[in-house]
């Protein structure tokens, strides 16, 4: 069987240092932090009293109130950004086979606030059952897919897929193969997360895996840094138009970028700690290297998951050297987290984005908030330290791994 291929043609993001794909952009290869004081609770009894927000969003503009009430927000941010990224796409729904557009999305949490406020509302009566009707479809993570298909038409595979921080890769993994073996002709893929809740931070600080630099938040996401203490939350998200090559072509579309390959994997070790040898994340980006029929010399750059936890980036690294060899010394590393913090489900979308936009550029977003060399990383290792850097970028590595082991790796390639 012959494949068909894959391209991305539209772009939509939501993230802490920008609303849109252009103002992301911007932030990315300025090096900026998204990270203060957290807003969307009181935080002051909390060990970590900060969190990547998304700022300044007027969700009035994107869903009239009345709709958004019956959506989490993790929902509300999909249906941004799904929307951005079919007008970025130019699609002309009217004119296209809506029975072929799939809608797969990743969430690894879904509607952690709707949960939290009807569970603690509960918890705080009398005992008489009052719930919102509205709680469970808002609640479930398959909430973002169907509402983002019953506003676009969209009646192809629709669903979302739950593992953790690997969730819309594994998505987007998804939506490549529903399209290379001819069964759709475009999906809107991606993913959401909106865990900045007294749940989120807590449960996050009770497996002590947050940052508590509450006195200098803004450097807090520091990975390969010495003092790396903890990854700081994020929320958001990002959605990415998926379309088989000939379609895009029919219709004039803009390519951004082809998908060539997407590699998975398990740890199989432990629930929420990486192998210490890092042979899952080898086993992933070997998978994917393999699925697109490439060498390890053909990757220019490599979007870590890049966490900023002490176990987490060590093992990373110790699987890309081996799977690289020399050449890891000769690519560039970087983790955008360190700028838009770690936003679980919807890290990888918002990462692939970031990715797409250093081939479209030719530019290496940094790893900011480096102070102080960890002698646990080679000094070889060109993690493109807190400013930008230009080089050629034909082919880009995203990795995105999640607790429980789930282990995700897409490759994208300059068209």
């Amino acid at each position: 069987m012959i494949l068909k291929r894959v391209v991305v043609t539209g772009m939509g993001a939501l993230t802490p240092i920008g609303n849109t794909l252009s103002e992301y952009k911007e932030g990315l290869f300025s090096g900026t932090s998204g990270a203060g004081p957290i807003t969307r609770f009181d935080a002051s009894k909390f060990k970590t009293r900060f969190a990547c927000e998304v700022k300044g969003l007027d969700m009035a503009q994107f869903i009239p109130r009345q709709e958004a009430r019956k959506m989490d927000l993790f929902t509300q941010f999909a249906v941004v950004v799904g929307e951005e990224a079919v007008r970025d796409s130019g699609l002309d729904l009217e004119k296209v086979n809506l029975d072929r557009a799939g809608i797969i999305w990743g969430s690894g949490i879904g509607g952690l606030k709707t949960f939290e406020e009807e569970v603690l509302s509960f918890g705080n009566g009398d005992g008489t059952p009052r719930f919102n009707p509205f709680f469970i479809p808002k609640m479930i993570a398959d909430s973002a897919s169907g509402i983002l298909s019953m506003r676009m038409g969209f009646r192809g595979p629709t669903y979302v897929t739950v593992s953790a921080c690997a969730s819309s890769n594994n998505a987007m993994i998804d939506a490549f193969n529903y399209i290379r073996l001819g069964k759709i002709d475009f999906c809107l893929t991606g993913g959401s997360e909106a865990a900045v809740t007294q749940a989120g931070v807590g449960g996050f600080n009770s497996l002590k895996a947050l940052s508590e630099r509450n006195d200098d938040y803004l450097t807090a996401s520091r990975p390969y840094d010495k003092d790396r203490d903890g990854f700081v939350l994020g929320e958001g998200g990002a959605g990415l138009i998926l379309e088989e090559y000939e379609h895009a072509l029919a219709r004039g579309a803009r390519i951004y970028a082809e998908v060539i390959g997407g590699g998975m994997s398990s740890d199989a070790y432990h629930i929420t700690a990486p192998h210490p040898d890092g042979i899952g994340a080898y086993m992933c980006m070997k998978n994917a290297l393999e699925d697109a029929g490439i060498s390890p010399e053909d990757i220019d750059y490599i979007n870590t998951h890049g966490t900023s936890t002490p176990i987490g980036d060590p093992q990373e690294i110790k699987a890309i050297e081996r799977l690289f060899g020399e050449h890891a010394y000769k690519l560039n590393i970087s983790s955008t987290k360190s700028m838009i913090g770690h936003l679980l489900g919807g890290a990888g979308a918002v990462e692939a984005v970031a990715s797409i936009l250093a081939i479209q550029h030719q530019l290496i977003p940094p790893t900011i908030n480096h102070f102080t060399d960890d002698p646990e990383f080679s000094t070889r290792l060109n993690l493109t330290f807190n400013k930008p850097q230009s080089r050629p970028v034909n082919i880009a590595l995203s990795n995105t791994f999640g607790f429980g082991g789930h282990n995700t790796c897409v490759i994208f390639r300059k068209m």
